[in-house]
């Protein structure tokens, strides 16, 4: 995005013909890092709901256990591997992608023989039900399969429920279990078809507790985040990591040589630990991303040429996630792809949805002083995307998440004005898991004017310094439902961009915080509304 705080920057660019729009150039100056502020010594606990784990066996971009348990190759015990932060042991059983394997994203279970796959760690809050997929593998023949549990740390195991026959098709199953309020633990057997093999996906242990508790942030959400809308335009970056190069449309004409991401991030996010740098991708919003695997998240790319889709056999069909992330999007969605966001939303998923600054037409700056950021030259910035989805969806015409953005161009460094009330899904994004979001800076942004009456879940987290708390103008961010599914809004994407990425383009750290404003708590923000959208915590 466009940033100019500093006057001999924009001296400096106005000097440059046409750099106005195609930067996203920020004051660096503040810009700096504060790290007496350390967001770890805010962090907070949170009870979740009925939901305690997911597994869906989302590797990466290679599989931990890619053979069975015959020597050499395995152990005649199983392996261990370790998915989303847990331990399980695989026996006679690996984690594959072959065109047989029934999966409902890029990875399933399979299991041959009498094999197994076993929890070695336990819930906390019990167990009330598990729900999970499964179906025979390629053209093999039909398998019976059964989920057990154990509450001694896997002394011993009961069966719950009926045994389960394979089908053709991925097949959910619910199996009740009564009176376990404690530690507990799942196993699942392959019962009976020899060497046919069955696929096992999407696990879900939901707990006995009420509320939840204990402070645990489910983990195995996975995460999309969109390179798909030339989010790569100009001097943007907004990429988890980016190892490929494109030819990307320029406002001015032409095109430039940009970097270019790909589905799955590399290396791969099965090597992230908790000490290990965002570096370890090369994207402008790869902090972000890290920070999620680091709490046991799944993250991806929808890459360059792809096309949004729900509902559909495509491998990174929106079905297949949790939440879509999509910062600063440079072209309009399609008319198909707009009825796939807006189904997605309407049927449970979570949208991230993050602009920038803009003014009142995109042929350059007006009599306010806005800049709009079409970083591609085709008459659209990321504010203008947002609300053609909002108004031109086919679905609902009439700004159904409660608001419209605004075509302004303000900086606010920082925003102290920051939502007070007891909405308890803003408490959840403001004083979540990842600590507490009490300011908010905008390097050149946009806000949003709030329409309770279209929908009355919206509510904003942060208004301008002048504006009204808790009012309907001048909303920084905000969050609201539709259907069964979330949505959070932020109208600038200074405050995810942490400053690294394509090292041709020029890029700020807003995520770490500003000065001589103090510590903003960006990662807070965006890491508690991205486990809230996933309904995570």
């Amino acid at each position: 995005m466009l940033k100019f705080t500093n006057p001999r920057l924009l001296f400096a660019a106005l000097a440059l013909a046409g750099a106005l729009a195609s930067g996203c150039q920020k004051n660096a100056n503040q810009l700096v890092q504060n790290a007496a502020d350390n967001q770890t010594a805010s962090v907070t606990k949170l009870k979740i709901q009925a939901v305690s784990l997911t597994q869906g066996f989302e590797v990466g971009a290679t599989s931990p256990k890619t053979a069975y348990d015959v020597s050499p190759t395995g152990s005649s015990s199983g392996d261990n591997v370790t998915l989303s932060g847990n331990s399980w042991n695989l026996y006679d059983a690996l984690i594959g992608n072959l065109s047989g394997d029934l999966k409902a994203g890029s990875w399933a279970a399979r299991i041959r023989n009498t094999g197994k796959i076993t929890m070695l760690f336990d819930v906390t809050t019990g167990i009330s039900t598990v729900t999970i997929k499964s179906g025979t593998y390629g053209s093999d023949g039909a398998s019976t399969w059964g989920l057990f549990y154990s509450v001694n740390g896997g002394s011993s195991y009961t069966q719950a429920g009926s045994t389960i026959t394979s089908t053709s098709t991925l097949t959910l199953s619910t199996f009740t279990i009564t009176g376990v309020t404690g530690t507990a633990r799942i196993e699942i057997r392959k019962l009976s078809g020899g060497t046919n093999r069955i696929d096992i996906d999407d696990i879900t242990i939901n707990d006995n507790g009420g509320t939840g508790g204990g402070g645990t942030v489910l983990t195995g959400k996975k995460f999309l985040f969109d390179a798909s809308h030339l989010e790569n335009a100009g001097s943007a970056d907004w990429q988890i990591d980016a190892d490929g190069t494109e030819s990307v449309p320029i406002y001015t004409g032409g095109t430039t040589v940009e970097t270019k991401a790909q589905s799955i991030p590399t290396p791969s996010y099965t090597g992230i630990t908790s000490s290990t740098a965002e570096t370890y991708w090369k994207g402008a919003i790869s902090s972000w991303a890290v920070e999620l695997v680091k709490r046991g998240e799944l993250v991806e790319s929808l890459p360059s040429g792809s096309t949004i889709t729900y509902g559909t056999a495509n491998a990174q069909d929106l079905s297949n996630y949790d939440v879509f992330v999509v910062v600063e999007p440079n072209r309009l969605f399609t008319a198909a792809e707009k009825t796939a966001l807006m189904n997605f939303v309407a049927n449970g998923g979570g949208l991230f949805m993050i602009a920038d600054h803009t003014a009142a037409t995109t042929a350059g700056t007006d009599a306010n002083g806005y800049n709009p950021s079409d970083r591609d030259g085709d008459g659209y910035d990321s504010p203008r995307v947002w609300n053609d989805l909002m108004t031109n969806n086919g679905i609902n015409n009439n700004n159904p998440f409660g608001f419209n953005i605004n075509y302004v161009d303000i900086s606010e460094g920082p925003s102290t004005n920051v939502y007070t009330g007891t909405n308890t899904n803003a408490q959840i994004v403001l004083n979540g898991a990842a600590g507490t979001a009490s300011k908010l800076a905008f390097y050149n942004g946009s806000t949003a004017t709030l329409y309770p009456a279209n929908n009355s879940s919206v509510q904003g987290l942060f208004w301008r310094n002048s504006a009204t708390n808790g009012g309907t103008a001048n909303a920084m961010a905000l969050l609201a439902t539709y259907g069964s599914g979330r949505i959070v809004f932020i109208g600038d994407s200074s405050p995810a961009d942490d400053g690294t990425g394509d090292t041709n383009d020029s890029l700020f750290n807003g995520w770490s915080g500003d000065a001589p404003s103090g510590y903003t708590s960006h990662p807070a923000l965006h890491l508690n509304a991205s486990l809230w959208l996933a309904k995570a915590q």
